[in-house]
């Protein structure tokens, strides 16, 4: 199994700790990897249930839905009556998703946009208590100016994959040519999560790395 770029005694000693999911949760979770579709590691889906837990949010836009397993995590352990609009534009994923949302009756709680997220973004309105960033990694910096448009004062986004197996720390040259461009805006977009002056942002080494920020400055 692969435990991310945290040791593997380590990473087993905190997984085992962990209380699990709900039934249906883990039952989607399987099958996301017998089908090698993406999913957050256990770590990473302890944080998010301890953020959701302290920012109590009543509204979260997620970026990168594949077949629904963080939304539907999100919806399970948000609070009661939080909304979650979710944008995806990969063909095969997308009716995935929704037949996952009908099962778990989610229909009403989760609105599934279909699409290029970048697109999509710059037409959404209004702002969001939680975002989580979980797609293409080397759109990140594009997806940037829309979502902290979209995220309220004190709200929290959380960047998920950041630190890309380790790869992050390893000079361009070092990196497999055909990841030279996701190494190089994903540096770029680390940067400007801890440098931009109306951020608060920690990036942690859990999973595959992630970055929590909130937004401190006025809209």
């Amino acid at each position: 199994m692969d435990h991310g770029i945290t040791g593997e005694r380590v990473s087993a000693f905190i997984d085992s700790l962990d209380r699990g999911n709900t039934e249906f949760l883990n039952e989607i979770e399987a099958e996301c990897r017998r089908t090698n579709v993406p999913v957050i590691r256990p770590q990473m889906q302890s944080l998010l249930k301890l953020l959701l837990a302290m920012n109590r949010p009543k509204s979260i836009l997620e970026v990168g839905t594949a077949t629904g397993f963080s939304a539907l995590l999100m919806s399970e352990y948000g609070p009661e009556g939080c909304k979650i609009t979710t944008i995806e534009k990969y063909e095969k994923r997308i009716p995935l998703a929704k037949e996952n949302f009908r099962r778990a009756g989610k229909e009403n709680a989760i609105i599934m946009l279909e699409g290029d997220a970048a697109e999509i973004l710059k037409e959404l309105q209004g702002t969001y208590d939680f975002i989580f960033m979980d797609a293409a990694k080397g759109q990140y910096p594009v997806f940037l100016p829309d979502v902290l448009r979209l995220l309220k004062t004190g709200g929290i986004l959380v960047s998920d994959n950041v630190l890309q197996d380790g790869d992050i720390i390893e000079s361009r040259f070092a990196v497999a040519r055909r990841n030279r461009t996701i190494h190089s805006r994903m540096r770029e977009y680390l940067y400007e999560l801890k440098h931009n002056e109306n951020l608060e942002t920690a990036v942690l080494p859990v999973g595959d790395g992630v970055a929590v920020s909130v937004w401190k400055g006025k809209k």
